[in-house]
Order: structure tokens, then sequence, then C-alpha cells
């Protein structure tokens, strides 16, 4: 707990958590609002449904849209977005009828996309900044600030939408976004266009990857970088030089910094006549063959959209919980405010949990108790529902906060926007697809047997997680010749 509160202590960790939560508040309480607002214009529910669909739609691109985060400075690509959304959103300020519904759903689809974009961006600039031992803490810090903005911010959208309507809450939204661009511009951060680094050497030997350290060797004849201004978001030589040059050295301690590589040892890296170094036209698939190539990161990534897939399968139930209990559907605001509170409590302990049990048991354990208490949904208890919330509150997100935290560790920095977005979509899309079918079962089967089988199959999913992964030398030893001897 305590280094997960030292990420505090930096200035820019805080800019960036601030930032996150300003623009969170705004962001939770217009996805609230455009449904109800489209309802009420309109009366279909069709209409109203399809407003989350525009929202979520976007991340269906995700590798292509996590391209700008490798090829153009996140930093800037963060202040624009954020400006972008806030000049956007007053656009709503032309719906007044049921023949206008369009500006909504065109708002919101644009709205999602740049969301896609800027998550990229985010979680790429905060890769590269923070220590890696601290990733873990910070995305649990930023967990614990989304889920804490989905308990207070939709019931103030809802207060501002009885009093001033649908613009006034899309007022309030592109304000955040500017507060948001203010504090991203205070970010003592002066980041070039990422550098093309080589892919990971998983892709091409099945060697297990070393991350954002797997970098092309660096030609004798070129010197260190240059050292003219001080900078925070610097990443520093990975390759051999020369044993006259030495590395330069922050000015001053602080969080936000890339960390040395590893040791160079004569002779371990090829001649950089035989690495590739991909340009930035590197296809949008790089990142995804990344992933599946890596093995950390395909495991994570399979878990966490599995565990995504069960998720909108028990989301789809919970109206049918919620009869079965005898109570009216408003009830599903307990429920959902204790699922909030336990997301709220493991983003706090996530550091400390991932450095003691690592990114696949903290992963395997939370979707263990997600799963179990999926199952106990089975049984009608008021206290047994809202332990399971909290529960489920508290489980669903390690895998989230797991795979997101390994794929920052282990990408390189040229491929982390599209990574990182690839992981979303790959992760995310199957919530979609767990909602719809979801839906249809619950008209066909009982909730309390559909609940105790969801139950054990979602707890399946943990199992793999929990053997112990191949080792380096093992992978590297399994070459296309031995697969394919000629």
């Amino acid at each position: 707990m305590t280094k997960t509160w030292a990420v505090l202590h930096d200035r820019d960790a805080r800019l960036f958590l601030t930032a996150v939560t300003v623009s969170g508040f705004g962001t939770s309480a217009l996805w609230l609002v455009s449904g109800v607002w489209v309802k009420d214009l309109t009366g279909s529910d069709r209409l109203a449904a399809l407003c989350m669909l525009a929202i979520w739609a976007p991340t269906l691109a995700g590798p292509l849209l996590g391209a700008l985060a490798d090829r153009v400075p996140r930093k800037p690509l963060l202040i624009a977005g954020s400006l972008l959304l806030a000049a956007l959103l007053p656009v709503l300020f032309a719906v007044d009828g049921p023949d206008r519904v369009w500006l909504v759903l065109t708002v919101l689809f644009v709205y999602g996309a740049a969301g896609v974009v800027h998550d990229a961006a985010e979680s790429a600039l905060v890769a590269g900044a923070v220590a890696p031992p601290l990733l873990g803490g910070f995305n649990g810090l930023r967990m614990a600030v989304t889920e804490g903005m989905k308990l207070v911010a939709p019931l103030a959208g809802a207060g501002l939408y009885a009093v001033q309507g649908g613009p006034g809450v899309a007022l309030l939204d592109a304000i955040t976004f500017v507060l948001a661009a203010l504090l991203y511009a205070g970010l003592r951060v002066h980041q070039s266009r990422p550098a093309p680094l080589a892919p990971p050497t998983s892709t091409d030997s099945g060697d297990e990857p070393s991350g954002r350290t797997a970098t092309a060797p660096r030609s004798p004849r070129r010197g260190p970088p240059a050292t003219h201004r001080r900078t925070l978001f610097k990443r520093t030589p990975t390759a051999p030089e020369a044993p006259d040059l030495s590395q330069t050295t922050p000015s001053r301690p602080t969080l936000f910094r890339h960390t040395a590589a590893a040791p160079k040892t004569p002779g371990l890296s090829p001649p950089a006549t035989n690495r590739r170094r991909p340009s930035r036209r590197t296809p949008a698939g790089a990142g995804a063959r990344h992933i599946w190539a890596h093995p950390i990161l395909r495991p994570l990534i399979l878990a966490g959209g599995t565990t995504m897939f069960f998720a909108g399968l028990n989301g789809a139930l919970i109206y049918a919980v919620i009869d079965g209990l005898g109570h009216s559907p408003a009830y599903a605001g307990a429920l959902y405010a204790a699922q909030g509170a336990g997301s709220v409590a493991v983003g706090l302990v996530s550091g400390p949990a991932l450095r003691r049990l690592g990114e696949r048991r903290f992963a395997a354990y939370g979707i263990a108790l997600t799963a179990v208490a999926a199952g106990l949904r089975a049984i009608p208890s008021d206290p047994l529902a809202l332990a399971c919330s909290a529960a489920i509150g508290a489980g669903l997100p390690c895998v989230l906060i797991a795979a997101l935290t390994a794929v920052q560790r282990e990408t390189p920095d040229a491929l982390l926007g599209r990574a990182v977005a690839t992981a979303h979509t790959l992760v995310y899309t199957p919530n979609v697809l767990g909602l719809a079918a979801g839906a249809a079962l619950v008209e066909l089967v009982d909730q309390r047997p559909l609940s105790a089988l969801l139950g054990v199959a979602w707890l399946a999913t943990a199992v793999p997680l929990f053997q112990r992964p191949a080792s380096a030398p093992r992978i590297a030893s399994r070459s296309p010749s031995d697969a394919n001897p000629a």
C-alpha cells in the first residue's frame, strides 16, 4: 500500500489522476443521460439502446485508432483530443426534437472513437513514465477513481438533466474536457514522436520478449542522446554503446521516468544489419501480432476477453435476479453501488497485490472470486445479493488491471498505442456479445440454474492462469525447425 500511495507523491502522477477524475465525471454523467434523453425525445427503447452502442462501436476499430498514439506525440494528442470533444459537445444544443436524435448518435460515435485514441495515448504515455514496479499501483488507483466517479456522476447528471435538460449535461461534460486539457498541458513532459523499435523477439524465434527494452541496437557511429534539455519522458539507451560513452541521468529523482534497460552483455545482441527496424508505417495489426506471440500477454488477454463475455451474461441477468428477490427494478441502484464500492476497494490495493502475486495469479484470484459470487446469485437473499455484487466489483477489475499492466510492461514503445487499443478491443468486445447472449437466454432459461451454470463455467477460466507459464529457455527451444523438420 505504501508504494501505491507513493505514486501520488509525484506531481505528474497527480495531474494524470486528476485529469482522469475530472473527465471521467463528465463522461459518466453523459453516458447515463444520453439514453434517458433519447428515450424522452422519441419514446423508443431501441433508439435509447443505440446510444450505448454508438459509444462502444468504435472499440472494434481499436487497432487502427490506437495507431495514432504510436505516430503522433502523445501529450499533444491528449490535449487535442480533449479540446476536440469540448468543441463537439455543444453541437447537442441543437437537439430539440425527435428529428435531431441523429445528432446525438453521431456525437456519441465520435465521442467513443476519440475515447479509444485517448485511452491508448494515455496508457502508452503512463507506461513510459511510471517506474514498472509502480504501474500496477497507478492502474489500480486509476480504476478506483473511474469506478468512484460511476458512483456519484450518474446521480449528479440525472439531477442536472432534470433541471437543465440534455444540453446542460453536454455543457458540463465539455467543461470537464477543457479542464482535463489544462491538466494535461501542465505535465512536465517533453515527448518527441515515439521512436520506432524492433518488434519483440517472440514474433520471430519464439523467445520471450523483453518488453520495451527489446530495441534494435544503436549503430556504433551514433552518439548518446542529446542532453540539451531536461525531459521526464525520455527513453534511455537500450543498445550496446562504446565503452567511453556514458548514459545520461535525470537531474532529479522522479517516479515518472523510464527505467534503465537490462545490462548490456557483449555478444548477446545481434548485429544491426540482422535486426529489422520497423518504420512508423508499421501495420495496425502489429499490436495484435505482438500480443498473440507473447507468452505472458496472450493468456491474460484471452482470460480478460472470456471474463468480460461472462460479465456480459451476468449483467443481462441483473433484473431477473431482482425479480427473484421480489424488488422493483430500482433496486438495481443498490446492487450497482455495492459493485462500485468493491471496485474502488480493489483498485486501492491492486498495486501491493500485483507485486506479491504477479499478474497471472492476481487475475486468477479475481476471476475465481467473481465466478463464485456470480454463481451464488442463484440463492435468493438480499444480504447475499449485496455481498455478491461487492465481490463481483472487487474481482472483475483484477484481470483488467493485470492485463493492462502487463501490456504496458511487455510492449515496445513503438507498438504500445496499438497494443493497448487492440487489448481493449479483444477484452471489451466480448462484453457486448455476452450482453446479447444473456438477453436471449434469460427469456428461455430460469435465472437460478443459469446463474449456477455461469459460475461454474466462469470459474474454469481461472484454471489456466494458476498454471506455471513456460519459461523463456523452454519457449526458445521450440524453433520452427524443431516443429517442422526439413
